[in-house]
């Protein structure tokens, strides 16, 4: 039985058979870009974890992820999934080459401009990336409460220097405001915990899943910062 308000450590295509079909409103999530053996930031390398499938794999994985994450979706319910076009060996990868073999609808795409450092003079600066707006039908139950157009600037975020790249609170927080009746939101690819600290602050229930026992962990350990913070204020 899933519980909701949980951070789960488990892999989610696994845990999601679990989940009932049509039961969850919103989906915010941001999956392993592939991006190989070696991430950048700046000047500096670094692997966090576990990225480097073969790409016709990793297409495959993603999107037998969208059609679970389909799968339990309410008929008017959302997926918001962070990703970005990578480059690599010269030629750009753009999620459409998986998105568009999924069982969804794409409604829109959301440009963030994060500012990477990434400043490789053979080719413009890829400095954004991508919120796609996925859904099951034409109708979703979607409000522009935050007033918004569709390039964003968030400021990037790293969580204790562990989580390099986590995607920041105010995003979660900005985008699963424009959902107002997402009473349950589900995180498949949790990380650092930023989804359910969203809804812990907006009072939306959450179903979060991570497969990296230190993530893992280290979302538990904020969760719980945050909410013995809220009961002291």
């Amino acid at each position: 039985m899933i519980e909701l308000n949980k951070i789960y450590h488990a892999d989610c295509m696994e845990l999601m058979k679990d989940i009932p079909d049509g039961s969850v409103d919103l989906v915010l999530t941001s999956p392993p870009y592939n991006l190989g053996s070696n991430h950048h930031t700046g000047n500096r390398k670094h692997n966090p974890y576990c990225d480097n499938m073969d790409e016709s794999e990793y297409q495959q994985w993603q999107i037998n992820i969208l059609n679970e994450c389909c799968r339990i979706l309410k008929d008017n319910g959302s997926i918001l999934y962070n990703h970005k076009n990578r480059i690599k060996a010269g030629v750009q990868i753009t999620p459409y080459q998986w998105l568009l073999k999924t069982n969804l609808i794409i409604k829109q795409e959301l440009v963030w401009f994060n500012g990477s450092q990434n400043f490789d003079k053979i080719r413009f600066y890829p400095m954004t990336e991508r919120i796609f707006w996925l859904s099951k039908n034409i109708n979703t139950d979607f409000y522009n409460t935050i007033n918004r157009h569709d390039l964003f600037n968030w400021e990037a975020e790293g969580i204790d220097k562990q989580h390099t790249r986590a995607f920041p609170l105010k995003m979660a927080k900005e985008l699963i405001c424009c959902f107002p009746n997402a009473k349950i939101v589900l995180d498949c690819f949790s990380g650092s915990g930023t989804t359910a600290m969203a809804c812990i602050d907006l009072d939306r229930s959450y179903i979060c899943i991570e497969k990296d026992k230190d993530y893992y962990e280290a979302s538990l350990k904020r969760i719980q910062k945050e909410l013995i913070k809220i009961k002291l204020f």
